[in-house]
């Protein structure tokens, strides 16, 4: 969209530059047949200074750039006003430019409110560098737990700390959706305290694109879903039930950074030889799941009474299972998975997701978020 917008304005600020051109008879511009006196060829050549400088704004990534650039489309509209007869088909060129200056404007708003709040969700983390796991440190986990720490390779490696992941998903809306909405998705966890901050951005049509973000944090959970990055479509804010769904979520979600499993604010609770109960508990919000394995310790599926929304009264079987395992950062963790709500007409898989890439202990956020 970047691109678009720049391609547009210089193409905008060329017919306006060739207006004060004509002003001062430096060259021919028939697509205006009035006469343009010097004065108005000089506001011609400011609106060309006003998007040739929104265009290097653009280009440098200033915040500042959709200040100049409505300048410069107010400007030009003044121009069009004053000789309608000819420049009347330029309004259609400023509305363009205004949709696009708004869609790239929310966009870039909801990009640096990701930013900012990750930023300080890693500013307010702790790390646990040079603390290596060891088969000591889980003596008193269920026998379950222990195997599959001992076989996904998390024994002799440094506690995480923090991560950092991308994904590529496919979602259903709806139950009754029946094509698959392609997204990618970046997701940044810290372990002390326990957070996470996950933003997608989901491709309804080749016009139409949705981002969303999911965060965890203080205890505290929000949900957010913007059309053109804009118009909320949700925006479920911290409360009991939001609170507990993000917390189990972010629970569901140690499989991929399995040292986590000895974090203080999780209790465990052996349930048979292959599966085990895990509440947490952090800053007055409380959430368990059910962790089942294969024989081999493999993971195999998450599975919890959660809320789906902020209104349901009650909480609805949510599992997420493990369909493809490999081993990433020297330890084994579900790279493929899928998400389901157990419904009364029968189970809705709404999220297939695959990580494209996961690190642990990251020096620094990567700087492009979605």
């Amino acid at each position: 969209m970047r691109v678009a917008l720049i391609i547009v304005f210089v193409i905008h600020g060329v017919i306006h530059l060739f207006g004060f051109l004509k002003a001062f008879g430096l060259s021919e511009f028939n697509a205006i047949t009035q006469p343009i006196s010097k004065v108005y060829g000089l506001l011609w050549l400011l609106t060309f200074v006003l998007f040739a400088v929104t265009v290097f704004l653009l280009s440098i990534q200033s915040s500042y750039w959709w200040v100049i650039g409505i300048v410069g489309v107010i400007l030009s509209q003044l121009l069009i006003l004053n000789y309608w007869s000819d420049a009347k088909f330029g309004t259609i060129i400023n509305l363009i430019v205004l949709v696009l200056i708004f869609l790239l404007y929310s966009t870039g708003s909801f990009k640096k409110m990701v930013t900012d709040e990750t930023v300080k969700m890693f500013e307010n983390s702790n790390t646990l560098e040079n603390t290596i796991l060891s088969e000591h440190m889980i003596s008193d986990l269920p026998a379950i737990i222990q195997k599959w720490l001992l076989n996904n390779g998390a024994i002799g490696k440094a506690l995480v700390y923090n991560v950092y992941l991308e994904q590529d998903l496919q979602m259903l809306m709806k139950p009754e959706q029946k094509e698959w909405n392609k997204a990618k998705a970046r997701q940044y966890f810290t372990i002390e305290p326990p957070a996470f901050n996950w933003s997608v951005n989901l491709k309804m049509n080749p016009f139409l694109a949705v981002v969303g973000r999911d965060k965890f944090e203080n205890g505290h959970g929000e949900m957010m879903i913007k059309l053109l990055s804009f118009f909320s479509i949700v925006d479920a804010k911290s409360n009991e039930k939001v609170n507990q769904a993000t917390l189990q979520r972010y629970l569901a979600e140690i499989v991929w950074f399995p040292s986590f499993a000895l974090s203080p604010y999780i209790s465990w609770e052996a349930i048979d030889d292959y599966s085990a109960k895990a509440t947490m508990e952090y800053n007055g919000t409380v959430g368990s799941g059910e962790f089942h394995f294969e024989e081999n310790g493999d993971f195999k599926k998450f599975v919890a009474m959660r809320y789906k929304d902020a209104v349901d009264v009650l909480p609805t079987e949510w599992t997420v299972t493990a369909t493809k395992t490999e081993e990433r950062n020297g330890i084994k963790i579900p790279v493929e998975s899928k998400a389901e709500w157990k419904l009364a007409k029968g189970n809705w898989t709404w999220l297939k997701l695959k990580i494209t890439d996961i690190r642990y202990n990251i020096g620094e956020m990567p700087k492009v978020l979605n």
